[in-house]
């Protein structure tokens, strides 16, 4: 009785802080409860969970989205035009550009992990996680503590420079301290093009990231879409694949998706808020 007063204590909380957006805009409480009761049931009595996260966990770390008002992209047009391999391969100002953006540390200044990227961790300690798909490139989910061999990060990260012309690939720290130096267009040992290690449009993906997510989703029971709008390939191939699988689907993102038809459960609300409240509640 006891953990169901607090259960109902903690999402009247929610609803006075419109935390679950759809739910509380219909002022129904009861609805609220059994969606989130749900939730919690279907993540307890999974053994194998395939996490699968975008933009919408990092938003509450300062990261904007791309093309929002305050967007990356908004901001710096330049950014997303070096986002395109042609481009960037055939333009010297546009890397220039990217090079000098980044070694000013004004992209992503002193981000860092919030509650929805620490409350996964709890999935990797009950042995539940089995793989986390990333479409993000911030490297949160390896700052926030997550096992590195269990994160798939489809896009690439931010945090790694590589070569275009070898196999050459470190810390991207190596390059911009060449950038912060006077070097305008770095170039490898080689004396091909270096880039971010993010996958650029126009680019193929990676074949075994792809290979892992697909071997993620035939192993799992469960998935759990996190802060993605689903839209994007090859993650929006993840929730038909599910529904195909027989998995379990349970979606949390602020806002609707194209998927949300398909899910078990859809939860409509604040991330770094909902996500810890789920996941806690699973050791309680």
């Amino acid at each position: 009785m006891q953990k169901l007063e607090q259960f109902v204590q903690k999402l009247k909380q929610f609803m006075d802080k419109n935390l679950l957006q759809r739910q509380s805009d219909k002022g129904q409480l009861t609805e609220a409860l059994s969606i989130l009761m749900e939730a919690e049931e279907l993540i307890a009595d999974a053994k194998n969970v395939l996490v699968v996260t975008g933009a919408g966990i990092s938003t509450d770390s300062g990261i904007p989205d791309f093309r929002g008002p305050d967007g990356v992209w908004t901001k710096h047009p330049e950014a997303e035009k070096a986002s395109h391999i042609d481009y960037y391969m055939n333009d010297p100002e546009i890397r220039k550009k990217n090079w000098r953006l980044l070694a000013s540390g004004e992209l992503w200044s002193d981000i860092k992990p919030n509650d929805g990227h620490l409350a996964l961790l709890g999935l990797e300690k009950e042995g539940k996680l089995h793989t986390l798909i990333t479409q993000n490139v911030d490297g949160l989910h390896h700052a926030a503590g997550t096992d590195p061999d269990k994160i798939v990060e489809i896009h690439g990260n931010i945090r790694e420079a590589m070569c275009l012309s070898c196999d050459w690939r470190d810390n991207i720290e190596s390059v911009l301290a060449r950038v912060r130096g006077g070097e305008e267009d770095p170039r490898c040992d080689c004396g091909g093009l270096l880039k971010t290690a993010t996958i650029f449009f126009g680019q193929m993906l990676v074949p075994k990231d792809l290979e892992r997510m697909f071997d993620a989703l035939e192993a799992s029971d469960l998935l759990l879409a996190i802060g993605t709008s689903l839209e994007v390939s090859p993650v929006n191939s993840v929730v038909p694949g599910a529904v195909e699988g027989g998995k379990k689907i349970v979606i949390v993102n602020g806002e609707p998706t194209s998927m949300d038809v398909l899910a078990d459960v859809t939860i409509l609300g604040s991330i770094s808020e909902v996500l810890p409240w789920l996941l806690d509640n699973q050791n309680s």
